[in-house]
């Protein structure tokens, strides 16, 4: 299978899992990275969204002031030194470049066949970390495994607004040629 690449900068904080105690512990910050441990106003969202109470609502404003509210949540955590429990992980790289299931290190950091945890800055509104499990397909590149069901459609998301991005710039050149 052949993979198209598409320039993306992104940075990574990632580890090999090595032993079942450490994967354990990294499952456990995976599940908090969850939508429903992570967000809960966007868990309210969803709950007043199925019960039918937002219908005569309208969707725009209503994003709008969600958003508002979680910068609310996110500035009272700064005013009160309080930051998310992230484990510390051993490694940090530049990604250059992603795909629909994959992305690409700047360099070689990868152990070829491994398995990896990592948490991923995505660039997105709201700005939050996303976390992945990977397999090391070379040195430098990698196929996700696992992510979170939000966090799968927002990488889709993110790589088809990069490939357009790609597109346009290809565009510009032929145009300036």
């Amino acid at each position: 299978m052949s993979v198209r690449w598409i320039p993306a900068p992104l940075k990574a904080v990632f580890e090999e899992i090595k032993n079942v105690e450490r994967k354990t512990a990294l499952e456990k910050e995976y599940q908090r990275l969850s939508e429903t441990d992570e967000d809960p106003i966007g868990q309210w969202l969803k709950l007043a969204k199925a019960r039918g109470e937002t219908k005569e609502t309208d969707p725009v404003l209503l994003y709008l002031v969600v958003e508002l509210h979680r910068k609310v949540d996110e500035l009272t955590q700064l005013v009160k030194n309080e930051r998310p429990e992230r484990l510390a992980l051993e490694r940090e790289a530049e990604i250059t470049a992603v795909s629909f299931g994959y992305f690409r290190f700047a360099g070689p950091v990868l152990k070829a066949g491994a398995e990896y945890y990592g948490r991923i800055e995505m660039p997105l509104f709201p700005r939050r970390d996303m976390g992945v499990w990977f397999v090391a397909e070379g040195a430098d590149t990698a196929r996700i495994v696992r992510m979170h069901e939000r966090d799968e459609k927002e990488w889709n998301q993110y790589v088809t607004a990069r490939e357009r991005v790609m597109i346009r710039e290809m565009k510009q050149k032929q145009e300036r040629a």
